[in-house]
């Protein structure tokens, strides 16, 4: 009875979702229910703009000289989005060969470098013995095919090492380097993925950047090596190497030709097919500028490009690379170079199988050594040497900072001096706004041109001396939210002196329908989890009997009515479908909360009515930021206040404009701000902003609670 009475509650949802309408009064829909097809909804709707975003940004280019301009725009975006804008200082490589292996037709060396310094990358360099002239290169990245024995690591290059036999035998110098998670050195992919790590979106880090930066020291590592041909360098790897294949082509002219096998799909395989939760972060970077993947791959137009992949891989599906090649060709076609780019399919799974193998060799034969067409591959890829042989390092250096990478590859903002005139201040708060609007609340709808708020009453009524009515908005198409307002039932709306809007987190809305159920328990009757407090409740009736002040009530998208799925897994990968949309959890529901307040202004006769609002946690920090964004917020009650982004709320990119002191003083200018916590420190910024510039002592307070 359960299974059939949630399964007519899901096709009844997905239906009014798909005619944006409301369900029949009195059909109750489970919250999970409703917040699962919600946010199902949303991510389809969400993925489908970006897609057609993208095709007409592509479609826009008519010559080439177009594409010059937009091919620079992409590229500083990406930059951006790998955390390498700016580039960071091309430093002292620091190369050391710690050892060398011998075959009869190459010798392997065992090297390292620096990257950054103390950031290593271990490799092996594949040198062919037959060698009259400076030969073509290849950068093989590494994907997810760790080696250890014994608890050590050999590093991933240890696993592809057939790939680099096989070019040295071929007449290729070939450098195989270790990634960061799976190198000898073991370093972290897996922030969000895994560790709940979601400050990294707040500082705009992800290890893809530290892949791709490592790859571009690579090139500069083999451009000194007097074997190599600087102008004849190629990339290839796959899966996980098959994605940095990507980011170093894409950023770096000095790749002639690259092969990334199985490293890209569409943003709709990733999002609403669910691909993302079968990728750690080095898959991806921090998607600001919301782009689908296909501008990733234009970005190597018009240098050869095989994409290569097979027909039944789960994570890189058939549909979302052909989808790829597709929308790429047309600026192959444009410079008439079609030939130089190809789509190789072979049959099954992610497997490093020889199929694939085979055109690589050919396709690296064609473009940079000029064999066109390619002489039969008569040798095959093998392996030759033990995990040992091809070890770099004895002893993990002290000073290394692979594992702790993260901490420092993105610059975050320092904290800034206190403004010495209002006119200062005046400049710091528009630039802060510029670069939060455009890099952290991007995904954020255009309010000109947005949805209506489509407000509806859904029912009011009176009980033990006070009014509950229920309204629902739209927040976004397929956001619809729950909008609470309570106040003494002898006064209509107008009669109010002050309405306090509070944003709820899951912790508040269970207190709040513990609070309410008391008064109106038909309202919250699907809340049987949740038992009444009457204590609370009567408080709220002395407080409403005394004062003419309504209390309203938000829950944001994925609290309350519209919660998801509960399940951590579930939890994780939502957020993640976030970041891939170019948005956060938190900053979507900082729309929700500004959505809450035109609402609140919406209903007749509180269009001028003074407004406050509140919110604990994480949630205080989007209030803090709605109320940004939103005109005549009165007052800002603020509990538990993250004093860092570090601990949340999570914007894109965010540390790297400011944190949350400067974001509180930004408020002060606006709103009184009251604090609660349990000491006064970590808002020394806002408080000397306030002195500095004459505020009076009710704009700005701290106030301890314990």
């Amino acid at each position: 009875m359960r299974f059939r009475t949630c399964f007519c509650s899901l096709l009844l949802l997905t239906i009014c979702n798909v005619h944006q309408a409301a369900p029949p009064a009195g059909w109750k829909i489970p919250a999970d229910v409703r917040g699962g097809v919600m946010i199902d909804n949303y991510f389809r709707k969400e993925t489908a703009a970006l897609t057609q975003q993208t095709a007409r940004r592509i479609a826009a280019v008519k010559t080439t000289a177009d594409w010059v301009q937009l091919k620079k725009e992409l590229r500083k975006e990406l930059q951006e989005m790998l955390g390498l804008d700016p580039f960071p200082a091309k430093t002292d490589l620091k190369p050391v060969v710690t050892g060398k292996v011998e075959h009869a037709e190459f010798t392997v060396e065992n090297i390292h470098f620096q990257s950054k310094p103390h950031l290593y990358v271990t490799g092996n360099l594949y040198l062919p013995k037959q060698r009259n002239k400076k030969l073509p290169a290849i950068l093989y990245v590494c994907g997810h095919g760790g080696v250890k024995k014994n608890g050590v690591s050999y590093g991933n290059k240890v696993h592809y090492q057939h790939h680099g036999s096989w070019f040295s035998r071929n007449g290729y110098v070939c450098l195989t380097i270790d990634t960061l998670q799976l190198g000898e050195i073991e370093g972290m992919h897996h922030g969000t993925y895994k560790y709940n790590e979601w400050w990294w979106n707040a500082r705009g880090y992800t290890s893809a950047g530290v892949e791709a930066w490592n790859c571009i020291r690579a090139l500069d590592y083999l451009e000194t090596r007097p074997e190599v041909d600087a102008t004849r360098m190629g990339v290839t790897g796959r899966s996980g190497g098959g994605a940095y294949s990507w980011w170093v082509a894409a950023l770096d002219d000095r790749i002639q030709a690259a092969v990334p096998v199985a490293g890209i799909t569409s943003l709709h395989n990733h999002v609403v097919d669910g691909c993302v939760e079968g990728h750690c972060d080095c898959m991806f970077m921090v998607n600001t500028f919301r782009w689908d993947y296909p501008l990733l791959a234009a970005l190597l137009a018009p240098r050869p490009l095989l994409i290569s992949n097979s027909d039944k891989d789960r994570i890189f599906p058939l549909e979302g690379v052909i989808d790829i090649y597709t929308k790429v060709r047309p600026l192959y076609e444009l410079h008439n170079v079609p030939r130089k780019l190809g789509l190789h399919i072979t049959e099954g799974p992610q497997l490093d199988t020889q199929e694939l193998r085979v055109h690589a060799f050919h396709w690296f034969n064609k473009f940079l050594k000029g064999e066109d067409p390619s002489p039969l591959i008569e040798t095959t890829a093998v392996k030759f040497f033990e995990p040992e042989q091809l070890k770099v390092f004895d002893k993990i250096p002290t000073d290394e900072i692979n594992t702790k990478i993260q901490q420092s590859f993105t610059l975050t903002a320092n904290t800034p001096p206190v403004p010495e005139s209002e006119s200062t201040w005046k400049k710091m708060q528009s630039d802060w706004k510029q670069q939060l609007t455009k890099k952290s609340f991007r995904g954020w709808p255009d309010i000109a041109t947005g949805t209506a708020l489509n407000m509806k009453e859904i029912v009011s009524r009176s009980s033990k001396g006070v009014t509950l009515t229920h309204y629902t908005f739209q927040s976004q198409p397929t956001i619809t939210l729950d909008l609470y307002l309570m106040h003494r039932d002898s006064l209509k709306p107008a009669d109010l002196d002050l309405v306090v809007l509070n944003a709820l987190d899951q912790p508040n809305w269970e207190e709040f329908v513990a609070s309410a159920k008391v008064g109106f328990p038909k309202e919250f009757a699907d809340e049987k989890t949740i038992p009444a407090d009457k204590a609370a409740f009567e408080q709220e009736q002395k407080m409403f009997a005394t004062f003419k002040w309504g209390m309203a009530y938000i829950a944001p998208r994925g609290i309350g009515p519209t919660q998801w799925s509960q399940t951590q897994r579930k939890q994780t990968q939502i957020r993640r479908r976030f970041m891939q949309l170019g948005q956060t959890q938190d900053s979507m529901r900082t729309w929700d909360i500004r959505r809450a307040v035109q609402s609140v202004r919406a209903i007749p006769g509180l269009q001028q009515t003074s407004l406050w609002m509140q919110g604990k946690r994480t949630m205080a920090g989007n209030v803090l930021y709605a109320s940004l964004y939103e005109p005549n917020i009165k007052r800002l009650d603020l509990w538990n206040l993250p004093t860092s982004h570090h601990a949340g709320p999570i914007y894109l990119n965010v540390r790297r404009i400011l944190d949350m002191p400067q974001a509180v003083a930004m408020a002060g200018s606006r709103s009184q701000v009251r604090i609660y916590q349990n000491n006064k420190q970590g808002w020394e910024f806002p408080q000397q902003v306030g002195s500095q510039l004459h505020w009076d002592k009710k704009q700005l307070q701290v106030r301890v609670v314990k």
